[in-house]
């Protein structure tokens, strides 16, 4: 069996969310790259299966599929943390203790650059310039800019989005709770 035609086990949920997102740029030409953006924003990464499902609906080789993703670096083929940490390493940030900023962040979060934290709620990566060379060294948390960032604020600033994500788990788990509770 070839992998193209290879059964795929995303569940009745995401089929259909992956469904809608490809009807919604079938008459696109050039559909793929904006059917694999939607596709990581719903479900935060490209799994084998969704690049198989993709292939199947679009009627494109999984070849050419994987291609475009390992090609382009904004697509992740595994999962990210929903709070995305970007250490700049430019000129201005780097002289200014930007390696040090990293290796206080790897050790908070017990993370090497690139790796997500197990409970999914960070993800650690470099940048090169974020533009902001006079508030160095700076650290993007998703699209949030902090600047002048040094050792002792490291936990106060990842505070809020840890503070976000366990408000989030919770509610998720409530609701979830809740929903077994009715079936």
């Amino acid at each position: 069996m070839h992998q193209e035609t290879a059964s795929i086990s995303l569940d009745p949920v995401q089929q259909q969310r992956l469904q809608t997102i490809v009807e919604s740029h079938r008459e696109e030409k050039g559909a793929l790259i904006p059917v694999l953006q939607d596709a990581q924003g719903a479900f935060g990464f490209l799994s084998r299966e969704v690049l198989q499902e993709v292939s199947r609906l679009l009627h494109i080789p999984f070849s050419v599929v994987s291609g475009v993703v390992t090609f382009y670096s904004y697509f992740s083929t595994t999962p990210k943390g929903k709070n995305t940490l970007r250490v700049c390493l430019g000129t201005a940030c780097y002289v200014r203790n930007g390696k040090q900023v990293l290796a206080d962040l790897q050790k908070e979060l017990s993370l090497a650059v690139g790796e997500t934290t197990e409970d999914r709620c960070f993800t650690l990566e470099i940048g090169r310039c974020f533009g902001a060379c006079g508030l160095a060294p700076v650290v993007m948390v998703n699209d949030d800019v902090h600047q002048r960032v040094k050792a002792a604020r490291i936990r106060e600033m990842l505070a809020p989005y840890r503070e976000e994500f366990q408000n989030e788990t919770e509610q998720k788990e409530a609701e979830h709770e809740k929903e077994g509770a009715h079936e």
